[in-house]
């Protein structure tokens, strides 16, 4: 049986740091929309619901698209994938400059989705193809912190960007930032050899087989899990912020800052994987910190003195909740069956994790819309936050995946 992976690749830090960092400019696309949402909804026109939609369908592509894109991966590599994603994202964003209404904005969200599934999808698989042995967890835990990084950045950088420039302007400069990781790719990260298209049958084989897997799905479930709270909570924070009379810069701030915590708790977690924690103990953790956390953000009325604590708690719930992507990412590469693909495995999680990146701001947002403020939000995150604490309880039961994570 061929592999794409069957060629052993130079294992360098700088090529696992590259992949890392590719991943991060992918996300910035994610997170360049939410500190924009006030400005583009008085430009364009939409409601509280729509915008809650613009957050989530970036991961449209990915809530159908991580089977097919391992496929891809597959036939033509994955280190090529991973470029033809950072291409994509370039596209969406440069035509989303010229956006002239709401939905046309829309479509170019979808194909910058497109490119940010190929991305994420390719990057844990390529970061422990390239990544030195004995740092194999540090590098897996600083993968699992690109989506808190991205967040810091894109968040904050758009929110001081927009104070100085048109918000068409600035998605046309992050098109071109976008290009810039892939000649570090082709000189950095070793091609990896594709099976061909001769091989596709065998290909969709493994991948088929990977499907049939109860315990891949379970960990993507738990994957979605964290990911409905996460988004949902992080993507409206400054609208949230701009509401108790933050101005636009700083409460990009603030939420960048919740973001950036999101990123350290994924690198802390790494190093704890890595010291031999059990990542049962790590997932259970990080759902019991996001409920705790989120009753304490959202249940409530804090007064105008007291801002502080409330953002201090939603910090809590970003940083403790990062040990869920990074034990999820750690393991379910290993899940794929006896057969199956491990890119398949991870395209799977990534189509649930996608899922409840689409769904989590839309519920978030109907919620708040229902009960008219943000008080009651904190039942969805808790609701999910039992589901994926009783979904990691399952997983461990029998062959558990968690004894060999460290």
């Amino acid at each position: 049986m061929h592999s794409p992976t069957v060629q052993s690749p130079q294992r360098t830090n700088i090529a696992w740091i590259i992949i890392v960092a590719s991943g991060v400019v992918a996300g910035l696309h994610i997170w360049k929309l939410s500190p924009a949402l006030g400005i583009i909804r008085g430009e364009l026109g939409f409601s509280l619901f729509f915008s809650g939609v613009l957050l989530g369908v970036v991961q449209i592509a990915g809530m159908a698209g991580g089977l097919a894109v391992s496929l891809l991966s597959e036939v033509i590599s994955q280190r090529r994938t991973f470029i033809a994603g950072l291409l994509l994202v370039a596209i969406g964003s440069a035509l989303g400059a010229f956006s002239p209404n709401a939905i046309a904005l829309l479509a170019t969200r979808i194909i910058e989705g497109a490119g940010v599934i190929m991305a994420t999808v390719m990057g844990p698989g390529l970061v422990r193809l390239h990544a030195p042995l004995k740092t194999m967890n540090m590098a897996v835990g600083w993968w699992a912190a690109y989506m808190g990084l991205a967040t810091f950045i894109g968040v904050f950088s758009t929110a001081v960007a927009l104070q100085h420039l048109p918000w068409h302007f600035w998605w046309a400069v992050l098109a071109c930032i976008s290009l810039i990781p892939i000649p570090l790719i082709l000189k950095f990260v070793a091609a990896d050899s594709p099976s061909g298209s001769s091989a596709v049958r065998m290909a969709a084989s493994r991948i088929a087989m990977t499907a049939r897997s109860a315990r891949v799905w379970v960990s993507g479930l738990i994957f979605g899990c964290y990911t409905v709270q996460w988004m949902a909570v992080v993507g409206f924070l400054p609208t949230i912020f701009s509401e108790f009379g933050l101005s636009a810069v700083a409460g990009g701030l603030a939420s960048a800052v919740v973001g950036g915590l999101n990123a350290v708790g994924a690198i802390i977690s790494g190093a704890l994987l890595h010291r031999g924690l059990n990542g049962r103990t790590l997932l259970l953790i990080g759902f019991g910190m996001m409920a705790l956390t989120s009753v304490l953000t959202f249940a409530v009325d804090y007064p105008a003195d007291l801002l502080w604590v409330q953002m201090l708690c939603v910090g809590m719930f970003s940083l403790g909740g990062a040990a869920i992507p990074t034990t999820v990412t750690r393991i379910v590469v290993d899940l794929a069956p006896p057969g199956g693909s491990a890119p398949a495995a991870m395209g799977l999680a990534q189509q649930i994790f996608n899922i409840g990146n689409f769904t989590g701001p839309m519920l978030l947002a109907a919620m708040a819309s229902w009960t008219g403020g943000w008080n009651s939000t904190w039942w969805l995150t808790v609701l999910f936050a039992a589901l994926g604490s009783l979904l990691t309880l399952q997983l461990s039961r029998k062959n558990s995946p968690f004894a060999s994570s460290p």
